[in-house]
């Protein structure tokens, strides 16, 4: 496996100050000039340095810099201990850290089953930490897998909300990074993520292609959650073309259970409800769009409960899915390819550490299945 950034580093200032180019006293390039000299991180530039500093070859004082030591150790010895330090962790295997906000069957599993293949594969373990949807663990999981010195992270950001500052830093410092699932609007990070807009396109017409004429749309909020507006934004298309333009009230996207940890008791029952009033006061409407699995679940109890049938009656659609090894899906639904995300995602972070060009949005194709919610014809 290639040496890890930090060691590049740390061999060529231990060389230079071995060899006596950088003599005792003498200041040390900065964490930015050794990010710039060598077209890599802060973050990976600031683990060299202290790498150096734990072997006493620098001293770093506050505000002003890293001097090489006055008295310096054993060279020797320190380039002995480096070489069995070395040959333990190269084995050195690299570190990811895969922050996600939780993960089930019918979305998650598979994309974790994914990075951690393509792990195995190139030497690379790794760390994982739910957050919850929340953003303060999604702050606290980037600053700790930091100071543990992963040498890239995954991560499947925290429904809506803004950007959270921790993210935003490890994008200016060039830190290996790549999002999953969806991306950051306005954001130069690197994602890997299914065409969101285009298929709910395609899953909304196989509703309209068998004669629907209002479709209504169902989900979480979607403000700031580039996959739920995409989503919402591809169903609209699918309706326009078809000649008709939902209305605001066809369109609900208050609904909270399907998020992490939150599909209880008391959030379903809140949510029965809400979509209960939804469905009665859009008569007009003979099918939905639901954007997560756990919402179709939801919406179709709704419709059993007040003695409808499916797909006679009601048609419902939606993303993903939990497998099933035999027999029809319950859902017609849009497939993610999980697992080649997880795969794409891994080898996106490998290409960063090789300095390789990379497109920033990476997309993951994806299909349609159909189920028992939908007519055949």
């Amino acid at each position: 496996m290639d040496i890890p950034l930090y060691e590049q580093i740390f061999n060529d200032l231990f060389n230079k100050i071995k060899g006596g180019s950088l003599k005792k006293g003498e200041r040390v390039p900065s964490e930015k000039e050794l990010a710039d000299q060598f077209n890599v991180s802060r973050i990976t530039s600031k683990k060299a340095l202290e790498l150096l500093s734990q072997y006493r070859l620098v001293e770093r004082i506050q505000g002003k810099g890293s001097f090489v030591a006055e008295t310096l150790p054993d060279m020797q010895e320190i380039r002995m201990q480096r070489q069995s330090d070395s040959s333990e962790a190269n084995e050195e295997w690299r570190t990811i850290g895969v922050i996600v906000p939780d993960f089930s069957d019918s979305f998650g599993a598979a994309l974790l089953r994914g990075i951690e293949e393509q792990c195995s594969k190139n030497g690379c373990r790794i760390m994982l930490k739910l957050t919850y949807d929340k953003r303060e663990e999604e702050e606290a999981a980037i600053r700790s897998f930091v100071r543990l010195g992963v040498d890239g992270i995954i991560v499947f950001p925290v429904h809506g909300e803004h950007y959270n500052s921790e993210l935003l830093r490890l994008v200016v410092d060039g830190f290996p990074l790549v999002f999953v699932d969806r991306y950051l609007k306005g954001i130069a990070a690197t994602a890997v993520f299914i065409d969101n807009r285009k298929a709910a396109f395609e899953v909304t017409n196989v509703l309209l292609e068998k004669g629907v004429k209002q479709v209504g749309f169902l989900s979480a909020p979607a403000e700031n959650t580039s996959t739920i507006e995409d989503r919402l934004l591809g169903f609209t298309d699918a309706c326009i073309q078809k000649g008709w333009t939902p209305k605001p009230d066809q369109i609900m996207t208050n609904l909270y259970s399907s998020l992490p940890q939150s599909f209880d008791t008391p959030k379903v029952q809140v949510d029965i409800e809400t979509i209960r009033r939804f469905v009665e006061m859009n008569p007009e409407l003979t099918a939905f769009v639901a954007s997560e699995y756990n919402i179709a679940l939801i919406l179709r109890e709704v419709l059993l409960s007040m003695g409808k049938r499916i797909p006679e009656d009601y048609q419902i659609v939606c993303f993903d899915s939990i497998s099933q090894p035999y027999g029809q899906y319950l859902f017609t639904h849009v497939r993610q390819n999980e697992r080649e995300m997880g795969l794409m995602a891994v080898t996106k972070l490998i290409s960063m550490w090789k300095n390789e060009e990379s497109p920033l949005y990476n997309i993951v194709p994806h299909e349609i299945v159909l189920g028992q919610s939908t007519l055949l014809s």
